[in-house]
């Protein structure tokens, strides 16, 4: 049994504003909900088995936290106190007995929790089913826990969701793999089952709204967004939005849930232990038979977004090149489908990085002098034939190559050109990002940065340590994307690792001359 420690408290318990306790918050959905239920005005509980693993999240220092496992009763009872609606947003993936019977028991566990705290409502997001079939163990087990959560004497509302659109949301992850590393494949019937996704801002926008639901209200809803498409409707769509070929997709009747579970794990970097309950479940047809939500949380003045839409907010890191924010979670999510830190790994689509770095014996200012000074007439401070061998082969297919040059030998700004890059984020004696301009089936970044160490001035009273960091990121487009990156990778040591040896000599000769030029 998990001790339930102090909840603690970021507002007085006489504070009148509604407070919405939340499970799940390290998960997709859960750490979304967070910052939407902040901004709709609620003082919010985050319930975690673990508090630490929020100490990264942007909204930290804007919730409560109680450590408690829906499993131990106590401790989710003193979290749910005081609590005016609870969201229960923990799920299990499995195949097997033990996970089913964990759900149900955590389910039962939380229902008389809330009971018995006086929760004022339970909001549960599940799965869309079917009526009238032998359901997966996936889809089955969200239906029970819903069942469940209704008869806890708590008023209770159920939201069942099928594909759920967003950066991060395991079964777009799972789409967007398959589309994107597979220009033709055969795939198994399910491939033409009818599906209705939802954009995870639409999904949000239910689950807050059904927080102030009447008391009488006490029911499932199915929800859903405006197209109604097949599996393989959405890759094609998937394809067409992301500048994809069109896909050539031949369905089969003899892949099995269970075969079709491990292509899509070799396939993809989805773990098989989530790609296996996910494809188990799309044997079943999910449509809204209804869309009575609607009485309770109103469409949008535009309407549900369409799937195109949601698939280019969810691309829209990438394809804005925001490296900062989507690949180092170095500012708050803007929206919904921005990523988060809690997000897997292999969450966000491929992404490969070279990433180097190496101590220099001097300022911060004499190695920005180096970093600054690099491309142009100055050169890359590496193997320059294969500099030159690469711009011409870039103007060969019509890419700038190497002939813009740059506009001072000695000075950078943002949005100047550096041969074939531009820059993207200068600090002085910090950061200098380039985006490349080349013709590549990609998007591809150069990034150098700059951070003293913590030993300060070495014995001896040489100049201080300084880390200077550079990586190469690329982000591939299709299957030639990831070809390009696997073909080029054996000659990334013979580029990029003198490029960042070269810089760091340079910057040592400028020990005792004083730095250079900066931005």
């Amino acid at each position: 049994m998990t001790a339930a420690l102090p909840v603690d408290r970021a507002h007085r318990p006489a504070d009148p504003t509604p407070l919405a306790a939340v499970t799940g918050v390290t998960g997709y959905v859960g750490g979304r909900l967070v910052p939407e239920l902040l901004r709709a005005g609620f003082r919010v509980r985050a319930l975690a088995r673990k508090p630490e693993r929020l100490r990264d999240q942007p909204w930290r220092a804007d919730v409560e936290v109680a450590q408690a496992d829906v499993l131990d009763l106590e401790a989710t009872r003193a979290a749910l106190s005081g609590a005016d609606v609870a969201y229960y947003l923990v799920h299990s993936l499995g195949t097997g007995p033990e996970f089913e019977s964990q759900d149900r028991r955590a389910a039962l566990t939380f229902g008389r929790a809330a009971r018995e705290a006086g929760v004022g409502r339970i909001v549960y997001l599940g799965g869309m089913y079917p009526e009238g079939e032998r359901l997966s163990p996936h889809l089955g087990s969200r239906k029970e826990v819903g069942e469940i959560l209704l008869a806890s004497g708590v008023p209770t509302t159920v939201l069942q969701a099928a594909v759920i659109l967003g950066s991060g949301s395991a079964s777009f992850e799972m789409m967007r793999y398959l589309t994107e590393r597979l220009p033709a494949m055969v795939a198994p019937k399910w491939i033409m089952n009818r599906i209705q996704p939802i954009a995870i801002r639409d999904v949000l926008r239910y689950l807050v709204g059904s927080a102030s639901m009447p008391p009488e209200v006490s029911r499932a809803f199915d929800i859903g967004g405006p197209d109604v498409l097949t599996y393989r409707d959405m890759m094609q769509r998937y394809a067409n939005v992301a500048g994809l070929p069109r896909r050539v997709i031949v369905s089969v009747p003899v892949l099995t849930p269970w075969l079709s579970s491990h292509w899509v794990s070799v396939v993809t970097p989805v773990p098989a232990g989530i790609a296996k309950p996910l494809v188990g479940s799309l044997i079943h047809e999910v449509v809204c038979r209804e869309h009575d939500i609607a009485a309770y949380v109103p469409d949008p003045p535009g309407g549900l977004l369409p799937f195109e839409t949601a698939v280019e907010y969810a691309l829209r890191k990438v394809h804005e090149a925001d490296v900062a924010t989507r690949w180092t979670s170095a500012s708050v999510p803007g929206a919904p489908s921005d990523p988060l830190p809690s997000d897997p790994d292999w969450a966000g689509g491929s992404l490969y990085v070279d990433d180097r770095e190496r101590e220099v014996a001097a300022t911060p200012e004499q190695v920005w002098s180096a970093v600054v000074r690099i491309g142009g007439e100055n050169g890359w401070y590496s193997w320059p034939l294969a500099w030159q061998v690469r711009g011409l082969l870039d103007r060969l297919v019509g890419g700038p190559g190497l002939r813009r040059g740059r506009r001072d030998a000695n000075r950078l700004v943002l949005d100047d050109a550096v041969d074939f890059w531009r820059v993207e984020e200068v600090i002085p004696n910090r950061l200098l990002r380039l985006r490349a301009e080349m013709r590549l089936p990609g998007l591809a970044w150069l990034e150098l940065s700059i951070r003293t160490d913590d030993g300060g001035i070495p014995p001896g009273g040489r100049a201080p340590r300084t880390i200077l960091r550079q990586r190469a990121i690329f982000h591939p487009h299709g299957l030639a994307g990831q070809a390009y990156w696997w073909a080029v990778a054996p000659v990334h040591g013979a580029v990029f690792g003198p490029m960042l040896n070269g810089m760091a000599r340079e910057a040592e000769r400028l020990v005792g001359t004083g730095p250079a030029s900066t931005a």
